[in-house]
């Protein structure tokens, strides 16, 4: 340790070189790269049947258009997810007909999927300002 440095600001320096580089790091990551944890992508899913129900792939396209072509929904990540919410009782499927004639299974939202995005957005928005907070208070 430099002569003069305290701890605390040692450590606050090191804290803002990792800023730094997840910055950069982040910034120069290419957006089709970007994974989404489990848990946002269900969140995601569960607002979007909010709003009416889905197949899969309209869930896909939305979530793109949406994010602003940030978030890109493969098939290996979306259905296991679909598939998952739909044995917790988040949602419930049926085979249906789309608009261009395709048969598709559109996932619905429950009851029970309507009381867990209530406890999701509360859990975003306090870890979101919780972030926010650290961002802009250091």
């Amino acid at each position: 340790m430099r002569s003069g440095m305290s701890r605390t600001c040692l450590f606050y320096n090191l804290y803002m070189l990792t800023y730094d580089i997840l910055y950069v790091v982040i910034r120069h990551m290419s957006k089709e790269k970007m994974d989404l944890l489990q848990g946002t992508l269900d969140m995601l899913i569960l607002r979007l049947l909010a709003t009416k129900r889905r197949h899969g792939y309209d869930i896909a396209k939305r979530i793109q258009t949406v994010s602003n072509n940030l978030f890109k929904i493969g098939q290996g990540s979306l259905y296991p997810a679909l598939h998952r919410l739909e044995k917790k009782g988040y949602v419930e499927a049926n085979w249906d007909v789309t608009q261009t004639g395709r048969r598709a299974k559109f996932y619905a939202l429950t009851e029970a999927g309507k009381g867990r995005i209530k406890e999701e957005r509360g859990y975003w928005r306090d870890f979101s300002e919780a972030i926010n907070a650290i961002l802009q208070k250091g």
